[in-house]
């Protein structure tokens, strides 16, 4: 079994999520008394958030590199970036170790494409609905991405930092949510990307008809797979 690398803290709630499955997934996959054999890195998000509203990417680059660098030296095998919106400095965490990155975006343009979506929607923070570094790992695959309207952009990030990476969760805040999935589904989206990894704390499938793609859940349980394939 490979160790898993996890970069977490961003926020440290829905990491927790990250843990939880990818163990149950290695427990369903091989049996018995079988878990994950993992290295965690849990960031000060307080840090990172301020270096995002800053525009201080570079730097938010070294902190995140640093913690790849541990869990390269505490023997990971490779890195999961537990956040989406961090993965744009992917590029500049893998410039500094030898250890491969498992790219949320990469894994998610996998699943898509397996269930045959064209069309899909993307909800996020404001830097992963509006910037192309997410986008385009979507794109590049052949599959075209639509996002909120601003005013819809607004609330989505707002609830993320202001209520979701608190572990709040108000029934408020998934009607609006809802409500703008079935706008972005109006659109013609086929389904819909919970592109940051506290939308699943708020939103789950069997409140809605139209497929939801989460990404937390993509993502951790690949990289258990990856860890025992």
């Amino acid at each position: 079994m490979k160790t898993i690398g996890l970069i977490g803290g961003m926020s440290w709630e829905s990491t927790v999520g990250y843990y939880q499955i990818v163990n149950t997934v290695i427990k369903e996959k091989l049996g018995g008394l079988h878990s994950a054999k993992c290295v965690l890195y849990s960031v000060d998000f307080q840090e990172i958030e301020v270096c995002q509203a800053n525009g201080e990417w570079e730097k938010s680059g070294e902190i995140l590199s640093e913690a790849a660098l541990s869990l390269e030296r505490a023997g990971a095998d490779f890195i999961v970036i537990c956040t989406n919106t961090m993965h744009k400095v992917a590029e500049q965490i893998g410039r500094k170790i030898a250890i491969p990155i498992l790219h949320i975006a990469e894994v998610t343009a996998d699943e898509l494409t397996e269930q045959k979506i064209q069309r899909v929607g993307l909800l996020g923070t404001k830097y992963t609905m509006e910037q192309d570094f997410y986008k385009e790992k979507l794109i590049e695959r052949g599959i075209e991405v639509v996002v909120p309207e601003e005013a819809d952009r607004t609330i989505v990030n707002d609830t993320i930092y202001q209520e979701l990476c608190l572990g709040i969760i108000k029934e408020e805040s998934r009607e609006k949510f809802l409500a703008i999935i079935e706008k972005l589904k109006k659109n013609g989206a086929q389904g819909v990307i919970l592109g940051c990894t506290e939308i699943g704390m708020l939103v789950k499938q069997e409140d809605t008809d139209t497929p939801l793609f989460d990404t937390t859940l993509i993502h951790a349980r690949r990289a258990a797979l990856y860890a025992i394939d």
